[in-house]
């Protein structure tokens, strides 16, 4: 007969090795809703984002109009793009870019007509 103890399957004996540690995985947003810059620039919607910014530069003078009318049209499919997916953002940035597009639009041809009305009347 050997002098070796009777092996004992329960974890709390001081002659077991300590169970290995399961590693934690922190919770993860979805790939498709993850957004590195907390979904403030919609770049899965880069439509709405150019409109934003042609339709802010289109506010400067004599941008106005080239701006405004790419603004409007960029505008219009960023909106389309988000109706088709409505994962992607971008649709505040879209309807901003639309309404600065049609402002620069308006004062551009207002400027014009003034111009031309002071040029016939002058």
């Amino acid at each position: 007969m050997s002098n070796v103890p009777p092996a004992n399957d329960s974890p709390e004996t001081p002659y077991s090795p300590p169970a290995p540690a399961t590693p934690t995985i922190p919770p993860q947003a979805p790939a498709s809703e993850s957004d590195a810059t907390g979904g403030l620039i919609p770049y899965k919607n880069p439509k709405g984002l150019a409109a934003y910014y042609l339709g802010i530069c289109g506010l400067f003078p004599l941008l106005g109009f080239p701006f405004g009318v790419a603004a409007l049209v960029l505008g219009i499919m960023g909106l389309k793009a988000r109706k088709a997916n409505p994962v992607i953002r971008g649709h505040i940035h879209a309807w901003i870019g639309i309404l600065c597009g049609l402002f620069s639009i308006g004062l551009t041809l207002l400027i014009v007509a003034g111009i031309v009305i002071a040029a016939i009347a002058g």
